[in-house]
């Protein structure tokens, strides 16, 4: 049987998270759902600089991360990882069998800072929560964000953030913005951008699609320093309004539910015919 293998760079140096267990539950949900011998592996890129072999996976996931994406510059474990997006970018190039990357949160701004796809700086205040983001026209024909409304929600936790899109950058790679920021007119605060799509193989969110409902409660509930952060940005109102949107199903559950399966999709969709041919097998047994 062909075994589908993701690779899961891990960026959190041994912080606690629920984002590594976000990331391994929808890849195994997705390979439940489908049908799919689907595994994964977990580098600690940041912490040890492990990195996988690109020949052994189909699908790379750099994970989000606690500090500043401008301090690895230089760094053994930035080094690798950024020969390993070389090698992927190669591979797309020359071979119709194409390896697929999704950046999360650091690694997305880790990624942006290296190919120069706008300026990252540090936040006037940190942004965390269950907030709102704007899709682009882009965005609203993207096919991993197509099932959700244009301003949909999403879970965010940001020190830093990536602004100014050099669009020069973003002509020559043939790249798209998906998403920015919610609007704030009565801030003076440029918009952070979202999600772009890199390439048809390579995307990015500076938000969290791998975050549920259970990862979320657990901050916003048991992590003190978290909930005084949301109280103190947004009013206990708001607060208590973020844990009731936790279950619905139009809210953080579908951003988490649409974006990184609909991601996996791209890659996986040639199989789809024998995904259907097993259902059908399976009706005829049970009628």
């Amino acid at each position: 049987m062909v075994k589908y293998k993701i690779a899961i760079l891990d960026l959190y140096l041994g912080h606690e998270n629920q984002g590594m267990r976000g990331i391994k539950e929808t890849i195994e949900k997705f390979g439940a759902d489908y049908n799919l011998p689907l595994q994964y592996e977990v580098f600690d890129l940041r912490g040890k600089a492990e990195i996988p072999a690109i020949q052994d996976f189909d699908i790379f996931i750099g994970s989000g991360g606690p500090g500043s994406p401008l301090d690895s510059i230089g760094s053994v474990w930035e080094e690798k990882f950024f020969t390993l997006v070389e090698a992927i970018k190669n591979v797309n190039q020359t071979s119709s069998e194409k390896k697929y990357l999704f950046l999360i949160c650091h690694s997305f701004q880790v990624y942006c800072r290296f190919y120069n796809y706008g300026l990252i700086c540090e936040r006037k205040s940190t942004s965390f929560g269950v907030l709102h983001a704007h899709k682009t026209e882009a965005g609203k024909q993207d096919e991993i964000l197509h099932n959700l409304a244009d301003h949909f929600y999403i879970v965010d936790s940001r020190k830093w953030q990536l602004i100014q899109p050099n669009m020069s950058k973003f002509y020559e790679t043939k790249s798209e913005v998906l998403a920015l920021e919610k609007e704030r007119p009565s801030i003076p605060f440029e918009r952070a951008l979202m999600a772009i799509r890199f390439s048809e193989e390579i995307y990015g969110t500076q938000f969290h699609p791998e975050a549920d409902g259970l990862g979320m409660r657990h901050y916003l509930l048991t992590d003190q320093e978290k909930k005084e952060q949301v109280i103190e940005q947004f009013g206990e109102e708001k607060y208590l309004e973020m844990i009731d949107k936790l279950d619905d199903e139009e809210k953080i559950i579908l951003t988490h539910k649409e974006i990184l399966p609909n991601f996996f999709s791209k890659k996986y969709r040639r199989i789809e015919p024998q995904m259907a041919s097993t259902a059908t097998e399976y009706i005829h047994q049970i009628n």
